[in-house]
């Protein structure tokens, strides 16, 4: 085995690991860390790069659709729930949190202390259809990204974003209107794609 080239499980291999519901044509990287197995439904046709961290243990959800990828370096923090609808996408080293402590002072912090003493914040994140993340983004709970939208690099998104906006900036703010000319493209590709 290469040590520079660790590979991606086979869709066969994680059918039999534990996964709630895994489709067809479904890549992850071997050295991805993913926690609450059974929490997690993946459609057709997803890639999951190296070194991401899915943690979807407790009563958190991960619902993946199709055509999806996400980046490397990765962190999905799953506790209320996350759902990415179908073409949709993060880029390297997204932070998508659905749980997040209180950090005004008013309560404990971290996952040692009782629950009782802490303020967690949660709230399930949703990235709808076409929508796309970029690097390094950070997406706070209860979020929910509207279908078409995009979002820049190094973005900090603490509230819901319209539909087929451009979004940049921390915190994040709408930039312009995005094309739509990607659904004539989804179109044609599935009409060849079924071909197959």
């Amino acid at each position: 085995m290469n040590p520079f080239d660790v590979g991606f499980f086979t869709e066969n291999e994680l059918k039999n690991y534990g996964f709630k519901k895994v489709g067809r044509n479904v890549s992850i990287a071997k050295n991805c860390t993913i926690i609450g197995l059974n929490n997690i439904s993946i459609g057709d046709n997803v890639r999951i790069d190296g070194y991401t961290t899915i943690v979807a243990n407790g009563n958190g959800f991960l619902n993946l659709g199709s055509f999806i990828h996400i980046g490397g370096y990765s962190l999905l923090s799953v506790g209320a729930g996350i759902t990415m609808e179908d073409f949709s996408g993060v880029s390297q080293g997204v932070k998508i949190y659905s749980k997040t402590d209180d950090y005004t002072g008013n309560s404990l912090t971290n996952p040692t202390v009782d629950p009782k003493y802490t303020g967690v914040t949660s709230g399930e994140v949703i990235l709808r259809r076409h929508v796309i993340i970029g690097s390094g983004t950070v997406i706070l709970p209860g979020v929910t990204v509207g279908e078409g939208a995009s979002v820049g690099a190094l973005s900090l998104v603490t509230k819901h974003l319209p539909e087929w906006g451009v979004y940049f900036g921390a915190p994040v703010k709408k930039i312009k209107n995005r094309k739509k000319k990607l659904l004539e493209l989804e179109q044609e590709f599935l009409s060849q794609y079924r071909d197959f």
